[in-house]
């Protein structure tokens, strides 16, 4: 004899359903990907700041390093923010804040001009794509020449058939 077993039926709630919604929708996705180029970008453009801008921005103003400008509030005074770190010192530091900035700024320049970029191309795109007016008026013709074959005009010459216009 078989044993019959009682199982409570499991509601699941109303919420899952609309997450999974939510997530599968092409928007979030769109931005998922946008995150995930963004943090890879994002390693770019900091080497882009730390190596090749602020080396030469530190040369015009006089061979100054910006990581290293800080005012320290307590601890001993060092030359460096190195050193002062490992003497446990605090600090404000200016320079890692203008770095950020710098940084900000070349992010926003180079979006920028992806951006206008990306529009001149969408923009020639949808130039290609619209018919010019010989073959708007080609099409136009085109239609009309279909329609007479279907129901000929006044004074059409019937065929041999009899059913239609001479060719």
């Amino acid at each position: 004899m078989a044993l019959k077993v009682h199982t409570l039926p499991i509601h699941t709630p109303g919420w899952i359903g609309e997450f999974r919604a939510f997530i599968m929708r092409g928007n979030v996705v769109d931005l998922a990907v946008g995150i995930i180029i963004g943090a890879a970008f994002t390693t770019i453009v900091n080497s882009l700041v730390k190596d090749v801008f602020t080396p030469v921005i530190g040369l015009l103003i006089g061979g100054i390093d910006f990581a290293n400008i800080f005012i320290t509030l307590k601890g001993p005074y060092v030359a460096n923010l190195a050193d002062a770190e490992k003497a446990g010192a605090v600090t404000i530091n200016v320079g890692l804040f203008l770095n950020a900035v710098i940084q900000f700024l070349i992010v926003g320049l180079v979006i920028f001009w992806v951006v206008k970029l990306l529009t001149r191309l969408h923009v020639r795109q949808e130039a290609k794509t619209l018919p010019t007016a010989s073959e708007t008026l080609l099409a136009e013709i085109r239609d009309l020449l279909a329609v007479e074959r279907v129901r000929p005009g006044p004074g059409a010459l019937p065929t041999a058939a009899g059913a239609g216009p001479v060719r």
